[in-house]
């Protein structure tokens, strides 16, 4: 009798155990949030420039966001809705899928496809897959198969997009005759960065230019036209701004604005980069402090990063479809040439035209997309720049939030206020017809 108790005994054990290995896998925001920043870490490690970093947010965002629509009736699917984009496969093994967990898989490897230090992200990804697969190996292997057949779905529809194209076209040429010509800026004299940005395929706008802004003043420096006193105004401005010394609020503004990917730094003969954050990485930092603050769940959390991320990809491309058109020289070679030989704006000009403000099309439109999930007037603190050395900002809505990052460009030195003015509106504008033409839920 007591054999018989023992063999019983031992069978529970080994049937507990196996209940064990067979546990629920729980995937929840952090887990979404831990993925973006993963890639965001990378982004930054490889350098990529403000509009690629555009592209390299959406697609996996996108790929994620689909998975989610397959089970949640709340949501709707992309497909139809973003250009040239099908309806995903439908999945064969619905019982022992976790879509959450295809989710998370699909967006950790679609981000893997689009970054140069793969092994970076592969490494991450395999520490995850090791638990999930130890917790429960039949969820976790029907909910990676699943996510990896729709990371490839959308792989195939990102590379119809015209962006490998653009990576063979000729780079730009400056047009050192005309005097408003945008001229290459120290300390590194860079080329135009993404002169053939307007040939990507958009995600909802109709094209590249349908959101074409006015154009700026005419180009003149005689003293009392329009341009010249733009011109005279950014070195106003940062003359009196500067003057303040470490108790400059707009000095401040300008630097948690910055987002500047790479910033080149001269020590002697040495030169090398400061690396940061590009604009549309510090909106979508700002989809994890709202997700964050409202306790959104799986599902919200991906809706708020998808549409955003949309929002901020076509932005980019309207942007610098009127960059390149308009091709305007920035403020810091005519002043140099014009006012003052000596004078540096607060921060580094950027590698492309002047007009119009990226950052003000970008966070014109992300605030729009943003206001649209969470409503106006939602004040939060955006510890987004934490990482690179600067403090806590707060917001009253994300409009406001907008508005700062577009006059943070004139406090940088790096913009006239037409190119601001008229960028965020030109984004916001753009940011209403995506949330116009989404039907997400």
């Amino acid at each position: 009798m007591k054999e018989h108790f023992g063999l019983y005994a031992y069978l529970l054990l080994i049937l507990a155990s196996c209940q064990q290995k067979e546990e629920t896998i729980t995937i929840t925001p952090e887990d979404y949030h831990n993925s973006v920043d993963k890639v965001t870490e990378v982004m930054i490690h490889d350098i990529f420039s403000p509009p690629v970093a555009s592209r390299i947010f959406a697609y996996p965002n996108v790929a994620a966001y689909e998975i989610l629509a397959q089970k949640n009736d709340a949501y709707k699917s992309l497909a139809g809705q973003v250009r040239e984009f099908t309806a995903i496969p439908k999945p064969t093994d619905t019982t022992n899928i976790n879509y959450e967990l295809a989710a998370l898989i699909a967006h950790l490897d679609m981000s893997r496809k689009l970054i140069f230090s793969e092994e970076k992200i592969t490494t991450y990804r395999d520490s995850l897959y090791t638990l999930w697969s130890d917790a429960n190996a039949t969820v976790f292997n029907a909910s990676k198969d699943y996510g990896l057949q729709v990371s490839e779905h959308v792989e195939a529809w990102m590379n119809k997009d015209n962006y490998k194209q653009t990576r063979t076209m000729p780079k730009f040429t400056v047009n050192s005759e005309d005097p408003s010509r945008w001229q290459p800026t120290p300390p590194a004299y860079m080329s135009g960065i993404e002169p053939h940005w307007n040939k990507i395929r958009p995600f909802v706008i109709d094209s590249a230019s349908q959101f074409r802004p006015t154009p700026p003043p005419p180009f003149s420096m005689e003293e009392g036209t329009d341009f010249y006193k733009e011109v005279k105004e950014v070195y106003d401005i940062s003359r009196e701004i500067t003057s303040k010394g470490d108790d400059s609020e707009e000095v401040a503004i300008a630097q948690f604005w910055d987002c500047n990917p790479y910033v080149s730094v001269t020590r002697g003969h040495l030169m090398f980069a400061t690396k940061k954050i590009t604009p549309g990485a510090h909106w979508i930092g700002i989809v994890k402090i709202a997700t964050r603050k409202t306790n959104s769940d799986f599902a919200k959390t991906v809706h708020a990063y998808t549409q955003t991320s949309i929002a901020i990809a076509d932005a980019f491309i309207s942007c610098w479809d009127e960059k390149y058109r308009s091709n305007l020289i920035r403020p810091e070679t005519l002043i140099n040439e014009h006012i003052d030989d000596s004078w540096e704006p607060v921060l580094q000009t950027p590698p492309f035209p002047e007009y119009t403000s990226g950052h003000s099309v970008v966070s014109g439109a992300a605030a729009v997309a943003l206001t649209d999930i969470f409503g106006d007037n939602f004040a939060f603190d955006d510890d987004t720049e934490i990482p690179y050395g600067l403090p806590v900002r707060s917001f009253n809505s994300f409009k406001e939030a907008a508005d700062e990052a577009a006059i943070s460009r004139m406090y940088g030195g790096i913009h006239y206020r037409a190119a601001v003015d008229v960028g965020v509106k030109q984004g916001r504008d753009l940011g209403k017809f995506v949330v116009d033409n989404l039907n997400m839920n």
